[in-house]
């Protein structure tokens, strides 16, 4: 009985089987190399390399994100140290600043709360729809708008959260609309908090702070 050697070359797309070289096609099969169609192997070789570059910049902003927190936790244990304090820098949410000596560099800390709505949020929206459907024409165009955005979920359990928030700004004497703004406070849930670094630059202390680009899709 004959055993097959395989030998992979997962940069290359290419496995290599009793000296054969094949690719691996989207059903999973092996395609002898000379049968596969130039244009799909450039295709193939294009995305593995910019996969190659994707995933190196993924884990250099990775080690960048680490890097970061620790030094700049080492930096306020220091300074807590030296002025007796246990509370991070800044407010009690933790958002902070921290900018070089000639102000040209600056990075930030914020803190932003992580949020869910309960099931009282489907109370509100009942509420609400009874108001607009007894308002009728009557009822603001743009309060309709903020109504349909707010609840109009693409899946399950998804809301547009500013929007939502935006009705609670809305100031309307209607006891069943102050009865549902009431069931939208009491459905805001908090489940966590997550921390966001960003970094700036200016060229003098007159300039705008400039945002260094790392998210990619604003490169």
């Amino acid at each position: 009985m004959t055993v097959a050697i395989f030998e992979e070359k997962p940069d290359e797309g290419i496995t290599v089987m009793n000296g054969q070289q094949f690719m691996i096609n989207a059903l999973g099969g092996f395609d002898p190399i000379g049968a596969v169609k130039e244009q799909y192997k450039l295709e193939d070789q294009t995305v593995r390399k910019c996969i190659a570059f994707a995933k190196e910049a993924s884990a250099r902003t990775s080690r960048l994100k680490v890097n970061t927190f620790a030094d700049l936790g080492a930096l306020d244990a220091l300074l807590a140290e030296k002025f007796g304090a246990k509370a991070k820098i800044g407010g009690k949410k933790g958002n902070r600043t921290y900018q070089s000596y000639d102000g040209l560099l600056k990075v930030t800390v914020q803190v932003s709360d992580q949020i869910t709505f309960g099931a009282e949020l489907q109370i509100a929206k009942n509420l609400i729809d009874e108001c607009l459907n007894e308002w009728s024409a009557d009822s603001r165009p743009e309060i309709q708008a903020i109504v349909t955005r707010a609840f109009n979920t693409q899946k399950e359990g998804q809301v547009n959260r500013a929007d939502v928030f935006m009705l609670l700004r809305l100031e309307i004497e209607d006891s069943r609309w102050n009865n549902a703004m009431d069931a939208i406070r009491s459905a805001i849930r908090v489940t966590g908090s997550k921390e966001y670094v960003r970094f700036y630059e200016r060229a003098n202390a007159n300039d705008e702070w400039r945002a260094i680009t790392i998210d990619l899709a604003k490169a």
